[in-house]
Parts: C-alpha cells; structure tokens; sequence
C-alpha cells in the first residue's frame, strides 16, 4: 500500500475555494498498475453540486464581458502553468489511469497546446454582416445595417472521462472559457486528481473566483444535478452512448445544449492492396493503445479475405511482442485496465466470441504475475463474426477483433452494421477505392492510411449515430458554446 505521506487529500473548489465536503464523504484512488491507493476525494453533495453551479452563474456576466484579449492572457497563463508542470502531470496521468509513462507524456503535453489553441482562436470568434438591401421585407432595408455577434452562452457543464483526465477535459474547458462561459468540472470519480490539480493551476493563472469549479460524486446524484440546475445552459459529455443518451434526455426536458462524445466501434479496413508492414504497425497501434481504451481504437480489424492469413499472421506476431508493465516503466507498451470492472468485461467478451466460432490466437486471460494491478494480456480474436458480442459492443480494452470480408460491399455493410459512427480507417494504395469507401462509411472521420485514432486537436471531431452529438475542435466547440445574435441598425 502507498504510505500516508504519499496520499494526496483533493478537496471540492467552488467559487474560489478549496472546501471538503459537508458530507464527509470520500472517494479512494487507487492507481491500476499496483491497486495501491493513491489518494481520497471529498464527495460533493446535491447541494453542494448546486452551490458551484451558483458560483458559475455569478461570474458569468463579468467573465462574458471580459475582453477577449484578457481571456487569451489567462489562457496562455494557464498553458505555461501546465507546460512547468508537465512531468508531474504526466506522472500523475500514468499513476491514475495506467497510462504508460509515454503517451501520459504526450498527453500532458498535447493539454498545453490545447489552451494555447483556444487563446488564438478566441480572436475567430466572429458573427457576421449581412446585406440588407438583398431583402425586399421589410421595408426600408436600404437604411438599415444587420450583423451578427456571438454571446457566451452561460454556465457550461464539463463531465469527463477516464482515459484522457486532462486532455479530453481541457478540450472542454478551454473552449468554454474562450467563449466566455464560467465551468463547472466534473471528472470522472476514477480519476478526479488530475483534474483537481488542473484547477488549481487556473486558479495560480489567475482566472476570477467563480469561473471555474470543481465538483466530484457520482453521475445520478451531482451529474444529475449539475445537468438539470436551471443556470446551466451546455453540457459537454465523454463517456459511454448510455450516459450520454441520459444526459441529453434530461438537458432536453430544460431546452439546454449538448455536446456528446459517446461510443465508438471505429472500423480498421485493410483492402487487398494495403501497404502490410505499415497497415500491421498502425493497426497494433490502433487496437492496443492504451491497452485499447480509447473511444477512437481501433474496435473492429476488418481484413480483405485476400490478405487476411498474411494480415494476421503478421499482426499476431507484432502484438506477441509488446511489452506489458506498470504505466511508469519507460518500457511499457501495454499498461493495465482501469479497474476490475473492465477486466471481467474482457473474460466475458472473449468467451462469448469463442463460443460464436471466433479463433483465439492470443492472449485471452489475466496477467496473474502482475497483480494486484489491473492487467489483461493483449488478444488477437481471428473470423469473427458479426454475431458475435464484441462485433457489436465497445471492448474498451486489448482485445482486437478480426473480421473478414469479400469484397467493398461487405466491407461498407460491417463497417456501417453497427449504432455508431465515430471514426475509421481504411488502407489502401488505390486512392479511388479509399475515397469511395470514405463517402459510403457513416463517420465523424475516416482516415485513409492513418489508424483510427488520429486526432487533431483543433479541427472538428465528433461522432454520427450513436457516437456523438455536436462537435469538439477548439473553434468547433466555442461555436456550439456561443449563441448567435442578430443586431439591425436602422440609420435613415
């Protein structure tokens, strides 16, 4: 077990204070890599959910009327806070979620781009002139002037996920707090330090008391009341299709906006001309990245029956040798899985595939030599079919699927056979075939010849279907977070 002295105690920030809850309530961290405990969390209660949403509301005319400029300044105060940072954010990243030590590093610093993206694009955040003479009603459009703003849209709701503890959640707090929307986080409760230790970065940057807070407990208690409090105007949500439907039932009910990155069952399709040393290389990446707990891995590995022996025989191999251990050996490929939860879910998904005719090449069973941690060892699933639970559920873990297909037709049918839509990938040499499959897969993205996790943090990025509502991408985010306002002037 970590000693007391290496606990961390995170406390409720509302308004400018660091408070523990009335309740007494509190929340254990445990890092995955070890099942030591990292730490303890205050527990917000119902009405102390409702007090940060309050201190929100009572910034938010003086933040929305903040320059835009001073906003930007904050900004970029807040990324070199986090750029200092960097190593005991990347380290906390690892102990937290079992991120291996080298992609929390590329986390830690892709959050620093992050805000410094949001300062520049705030600038970009414009309305537009119209012509209004261009309209014969009413009457007298020849003396008048119309044009358009964009006002902050009010308290934003920020409920992340594990997987990404500060990047995915600077992608919603950054936005918000360009556009002029005070927040109120809540993390995830398997991984509220980092975003604790985010807030109070923000508060050494400077932002007023108020503009952001944060609250931890679970989704039916302070998510619920977060969402359904009537001074919180946008919720933006990452996590699974079915928290996120709740959320947009219950934002509905108030008229309030959402912004929903849900489920994924991302397609990776390999045509028969496919380039295979560097198909194989992207597709182990794709599928067993973070030990595949990304909403943009690589789900489904869907392989032309011309190429599919070699295909797997290849990738089987690539995946046999990568290294699995703690999340803060340099070394690391593949860490553990972010609780016990997940790794029962991987049992049941592979028997459940073998008993649908699926063959297993490798892996399929616990890691016993590192436990007490969280480790399931990378699997390669062969013929699966569409029957077959884990063709049609997120894994969320080092399981790879192995689906093979006759022709495009096909291809498009298991790709698109499926509620969701978020992203794909399709390798290939032949760019007419790959544009034909990227306007026939229903997607927020198709990438061709790049795994399905590829991201670029200030363009659009979102699901269709099931996946997604809305979009994320800095400039993407801060219009959905902004309301459009039509201003006439009439001069004659």
């Amino acid at each position: 077990m970590a000693s007391a002295e290496s606990e961390e105690t995170g406390l409720l920030f509302i308004g400018g204070e660091w408070l523990p809850s009335r309740s007494d309530r509190w929340l254990e961290v445990r890092d995955p890599s070890t099942g030591q405990r990292l730490g303890r969390v205050s527990i917000a209660s119902k009405d102390e959910a409702s007090a940060a949403v309050d201190a929100a509301a009572a910034a938010e005319e003086s933040w929305g009327s903040t320059p835009i400029h001073e906003r930007a300044r904050l900004l970029r105060a807040l990324a070199d806070r986090l750029a200092g940072d960097r190593v005991e954010m990347a380290r906390r990243i690892a102990r937290e979620v079992g991120k291996p030590i080298v992609d929390a590093r590329v986390e830690a610093d892709r959050a620093v781009t992050v805000y410094q993206l949001a300062a520049d694009e705030a600038r970009h955040l414009t309305g537009e002139s119209f012509p209004a003479d261009a309209y014969t009603y009413p009457a007298g459009n020849e003396r008048r002037f119309l044009f358009s703003v964009r006002d902050p849209i009010g308290v934003v709701v920020a409920i992340s996920p594990f997987n990404f503890p500060l990047n995915l959640l600077s992608h919603k707090v950054a936005p918000a707090l360009a556009a002029g929307n005070p927040v109120v986080i809540k993390p995830t409760s398997a991984a509220p330090l980092t975003a604790l230790r985010l807030a109070k970065h923000a508060e050494a940057a400077g932002f007023p008391n108020g503009v952001v807070n944060v609250v931890v407990g679970p989704g039916g208690e302070v998510g619920d009341t977060l969402v359904e409090h009537p001074r919180t105007r946008l919720v933006t949500f990452t996590g699974s299709t079915i928290v996120g439907k709740s959320i947009a039932e219950k934002a509905g009910r108030h008229a309030k906006r959402v912004i929903l990155e849900m489920g994924g069952m991302d397609p990776f399709i390999v045509l028969d001309d496919a380039p295979m040393d560097v198909t194989v290389a992207a597709a182990v990446r794709g599928a067993f990245g973070y030990s595949g707990q990304v909403c943009t891995a690589s789900k489904r590995l869907l392989v032309s029956d011309g190429v599919a022996d070699a295909f797997v025989k290849a990738f089987t191999e690539r995946a046999g040798k990568l290294k699995m251990g703690l999340a803060l050996s340099e070394e690391t490929q593949v860490g553990p899985v972010i609780d016990p939860a997940a790794l029962d879910r991987m049992d049941r998904l592979v028997r459940d595939a073998v008993s649908h005719s699926a063959k297993l090449l490798l892996g399929g069973e616990r890691a016993p030599e590192l436990a007490p941690g969280y480790f399931y060892r990378p699997t390669v699933l062969d013929s699966v079919p569409v029957e077959a639970t884990i063709a049609r559920e997120e894994p969320f873990g080092p399981v790879a699927p192995i689906m093979r297909f006759h022709d495009i037709d096909e291809a498009v049918r298991i790709a698109n056979g499926t509620p969701y839509g978020l992203q794909a990938a399709v390798y290939t040499n032949d760019l007419k075939r790959a544009f034909g499959l990227a306007k026939r897969i229903r997607a927020g993205g198709v990438h061709i010849n790049d795994p399905t996790s590829l991201r670029w943090d200030a363009l659009p990025f979102g699901g269709v279907k099931e996946s997604g509502l809305g979009r994320e991408g800095l400039r993407y985010a801060m219009e959905e977070m902004t309301e459009v306002k039509l201003i006439s002037v009439n001069y004659g």
